[in-house]
């Protein structure tokens, strides 16, 4: 498995929100905590809109079974965190200074990730809380409005908008300007967040592309006779190559190849699977034998 070991190394690279194309190390961004108490209430209103829009989402998703409960808890619970996709509505906003305030401005796409954005996640953290059951019982009986569920969470629960918010200090240090992801680069992101349940991800060290470049992952033809005694169609990876890598950049045939490894180990973990529950039946039916002839 050590061509699967190194491919789940770069699904943890790729999972990180370094840029893979810089050779150097980047600082990871950290939230403005200063910033918070003047976007605090305009994150609430607009954390109760995506709230109310990804519920609603689900519904027509799963239409006509109801969301459940659960669902919409789960949901409260990631819509906060960027490292889940529920929490991707954080990277299309960009905190403007207008006059002595600040403005949570909406953009047309995802951008890169800086101290913005983080001051943004950790404000939605502030606002939501402990409450998260609180907010998904309301919407999973009540049914609200998005007028109604901003007046519980902003009013009622977070009191993030029971006060005006403070004029912003005049030697306050402007934020980085907003810089929109490629199409590539989101599809990307979006595609890995999907595949976090994927085995041996977690602690995975992080390398940079020249590190990656200058591995040896394993020979292919090596990968291929390693199937030959098995029952898995190993043209597989062939055809996904032909179809898929022919005008994809060196990104993309990770992302491909990490799917496809994952398709072999699905496979392989239901063959072993299948495999155990035939010996355990056997050795019942053995064990059966043995008290019938006592």
């Amino acid at each position: 498995m050590a061509k699967v070991e190194s491919i789940v190394l770069l699904y943890a690279l790729l999972l990180s929100s370094i840029p893979i194309s810089h050779s150097s190390k980047k600082p990871v961004p950290i939230a403005r905590k200063e910033d918070i108490p003047f976007i605090k209430c305009q994150v609430c209103q607009k954390l109760s809109a995506q709230l109310y829009h990804q519920v609603k989402k689900k519904e027509t998703q799963i239409s006509p079974k109801k969301v459940s409960e659960f669902e919409i808890i789960e949901l409260a619970e990631n819509i906060c965190n960027l490292k889940k996709e529920e929490g991707d509505w954080i990277l299309q906003i960009d905190i403007v200074e207008k006059g002595n305030a600040l403005e949570l401005v909406d953009q047309d796409t995802e951008g890169q990730c800086n101290s913005e954005c983080k001051t943004i996640e950790r404000a939605c953290q502030e606002v939501m809380g402990y409450s998260d059951t609180d907010v998904a019982e309301f919407l999973f009986k009540g049914k609200p409005q998005i007028d109604s569920l901003v007046n519980f969470l902003c009013d009622d629960l977070s009191k993030a908008c029971s006060a005006k918010p403070p004029p912003i200090p005049k030697d306050r240090i402007p934020g980085e300007p907003f810089i929109p992801k490629s199409s590539k680069e989101a599809e990307m992101e979006k595609i890995l967040k999907s595949m976090q349940g994927m085995p041996g991800a977690p602690g995975m060290k992080m390398y940079s592309k020249e590190d990656l470049l200058n591995q040896n992952f394993g020979d292919e033809d090596a990968d291929e006779d390693d199937d030959d005694n098995d029952e898995f169609p190993s043209k597989l990876g062939k055809v996904l190559r032909e179809k898929k890598f022919a005008k994809a950049d060196w990104k993309l045939r990770i992302v491909e190849g990490i799917r496809d490894t994952w398709i072999r180990i699905q496979w392989r973990l239901s063959k072993a699977s299948q495999q155990v529950q035939k010996w355990w039946r056997g050795k019942k039916t053995s064990s059966k034998a043995t008290k019938t002839e006592l």
